[in-house]
């Protein structure tokens, strides 16, 4: 079973037994299982399989999934952000922005691994949860992976992009940060043009729909607003190749101008970070083809 549908069959699980268990009609009562929380909520760990390496040696994949819709959580690496056995630090975050988070770091064990077993423990809010990674052959994955499809001969012929990313200094509250990165690609995969008009017909219509009279309403009770990464809601798509930002470790999310995504014009693309929180920072850069990401960290120290 491939690795992204088990963890959309265990979200679906979720909410059909919500369904199965939700009165009708007048009846009808929220659940703990159709409200979406701003805040107050958990991080749950999550390992999204393991890759062969030409070494003999193997990748573990892990994500995450904030459960909160707004509040970014900041769980620095030791008794409630760590892995055993081993060793602690394996690189992961220590900031969990909103929602679901694939794939977001990785890291080898030996070729002699076995049947041992890593574990990320996080705790949040006094409760601990864990995610178990080992090498049992339902979740061997490529070390880029298309989800089980085979890849196109263009596809296939790509290769990520390299980024350098300049240094900063001298950084505080008041001034914040230009971050500029340099970007070098081989084209591919080619970038289609298209114009927002130029889909199916009827493909910019929106949808018309009937909504069963005894169904229990959607839930309101969030409202699309931007986050700090300064991509809220709304906001245009970047397509091509491109260079995203995030914090990865940090005391509190930065808001990046004009945006966390932007494109890459002449081989650079520029943003501006503005912090409101003194510390250390480790932001990453993500510069993406559509097919393949190359990651680069900066630490940043805020004064």
């Amino acid at each position: 079973m491939p690795i992204g549908f088990r963890w959309l069959l265990g979200v679906s699980l979720l909410g059909f037994g919500c369904l199965l268990g939700a009165p009708s009609g007048a009846d009808a009562q929220p659940t703990p299982y159709n409200l979406k929380y701003r805040s107050g909520q958990t991080v749950q760990p999550v390992f999204e399989g393991w890759s062969r390496r030409p070494d003999g040696s193997f990748t573990m994949h892990f994500g995450y999934f904030n459960r909160n819709h707004v509040e970014e959580i900041h769980v620095p690496v030791g008794p409630d952000n760590h892995f055993e056995p081993g060793e602690v630090d394996v690189g992961q975050p220590t900031f969990f922005y909103p929602r679901a988070h694939r794939r977001v770091f990785s890291f080898s064990v030996p070729s002699d691994f076995g049947d041992q077993r890593v574990v990320w423990n996080l705790t949040v809010r006094g409760e601990k949860l864990q995610a178990v990674g080992w090498l049992d052959s339902t979740w061997e994955t490529g070390a880029n992976s298309a989800g089980g499809r085979r890849l196109s001969d263009e596809a296939a012929r790509n290769t990520a992009p390299t980024i350098v990313v300049d240094p900063v200094s001298d950084v505080t509250v008041q001034s914040g940060a230009t971050l500029s990165a340099r970007v070098t690609d081989d084209g591919l995969p080619v970038q289609r043009e298209r114009e927002d008009g130029d889909r199916r017909p009827g493909s910019n219509d929106p949808p018309t729909l009937q909504a069963d009279p005894d169904a229990v309403e959607a839930p309101h009770n969030v409202p699309a607003v931007p986050n700090r990464r300064g991509s809220g809601a709304g906001g245009p798509r970047v397509r091509g190749l491109r260079v995203s930002w995030i914090v990865w470790r940090g005391p509190t999310g930065v808001l990046f101008e004009p945006s966390s995504t932007v494109a890459v014009e002449d081989g650079q693309a520029v943003v501006t970070a503005t912090f409101t929180t003194p510390g250390d920072y480790m932001l990453r850069a993500e510069a993406n083809d559509n097919r393949l990401t190359t990651k680069h960290d900066v630490t940043v120290t805020v004064r």
